[in-house]
């Protein structure tokens, strides 16, 4: 007798028959499974939560009270007929992929993830498997990112810049992770640290869990940002008249995968673009794919149809799903490109 498909795709999320679960639901459910804490993949509302014990945290703090369990890296929870364990994805402190296997057969869902070390979240650990579902933001072959430390050496630069002309340097990333990792990487710079209170939520919840977020001054209502300091802010903060004020004379900037087209940041209207994702570039890409030894890939958010085209070109079965979260051009995927 035929079983069922191992992992299903449906109009709620990626959905495992014989456990139960869906995972990175995009709809309320009993049991999410969830990569990590960007708001595009853990939401309100599901019953219960199960995701890696480094995610947890972060998790709850957005969430609020919510019945949330943690896995340690590697460790395998039976869970109906099928054995889960979360692997690091690279992407933000915490993020996973799920590995789910049902005898010898072995799926693993991506979430999202890079393959370059950052100094920051978990390495991405490669875990071998017949099926991957890998998203693909940034699955064109002009994605290819330049080594961290030459972008932060450029971050770097422009920071000193502007401090030499008495103003600030703000720069755009958004709350979890991205502006965590730039913190680290930039903690000893020309100037003052400072951050805006959303990013400082965020980094209140990592440092509690030993992560090395240095500590930054909080712009919260009556702060003021002193003369060369690197502000860092979500994005959207970046047009909120109210922070500007309180931030004085400085330049703009935004850190992003995006950024590596030009036409994004002239229609954001931004000053400086700096070209570093928490999504793995084309080679990266297609490299964890051949590290996982899968013959099926599964592609999802990003540019689908054209990365699928190419897998299938070089011989693997390849398909194009949806997941609810699918990124357009110049947004990123939710809250980490």
């Amino acid at each position: 007798m035929a079983r069922d498909p191992l992992l299903t795709f449906t109009d709620r999320g990626i959905f495992c028959p014989e456990g139960g679960f869906f995972i990175d639901p995009v709809r309320a459910v009993d049991r999410a499974v969830v990569t990590h804490g960007h708001s595009d993949h853990a939401r309100g509302g599901h019953g219960a939560y199960l995701a890696s014990a480094a995610a947890a945290p972060v998790i709850r703090a957005r969430l609020g009270p919510i019945a949330i369990e943690g896995l340690r890296w590697g460790e395998v929870r039976r869970i109906g007929g099928v054995d889960l364990s979360f692997h690091p994805a690279g992407h933000v402190p915490g993020s996973a992929q799920v590995r789910v296997a049902r005898g010898g057969e072995v799926w693993v869902v991506s979430g999202d993830y890079k393959l370059e070390p950052d100094g920051l979240c978990e390495p991405f650990e490669p875990v071998r498997c017949d099926a991957f579902i890998s998203e693909c933001t940034f699955g064109l072959p002009i994605f290819r990112w330049a080594p961290q430390a030459e972008v932060v050496a450029g971050i770097r630069r422009w920071w000193a810049e502007a401090a030499a002309a008495g103003k600030a340097a703000v720069i755009g990333a958004y709350s979890l992770g991205k502006a965590q990792r730039l913190m680290a990487a930039l903690g000893d710079g020309p100037g003052p640290l400072c951050a805006h209170p959303a990013v400082e939520g965020m980094s209140r919840v990592l440092r509690a869990q030993g992560y090395a977020v240095p500590e930054a001054q909080v712009l919260g209502a009556g702060a003021k940002a002193p003369p060369g300091a690197l502000v860092i802010a979500p994005p959207a903060a970046l047009g909120e008249a109210g922070f500007a004020r309180r931030i004085g004379a400085h330049e703009t900037a935004f850190a992003s995968g995006w950024m590596a087209l030009r036409g994004v940041r002239r229609r954001q209207g931004l000053g400086r673009g700096f070209v570093i994702s928490d999504h793995a570039d084309w080679p990266a890409l297609n490299r964890a794919i051949a590290e996982t030894g899968a013959s099926r890939v599964f592609v999802t958010h990003g540019y689908t149809a054209p990365f699928a085209r190419w897998l299938a070109g070089r011989g693997l079965d390849a398909a194009v799903v949806a997941t609810g979260r699918e990124a357009r051009e110049g947004e990123g995927e939710g809250e980490g490109e």
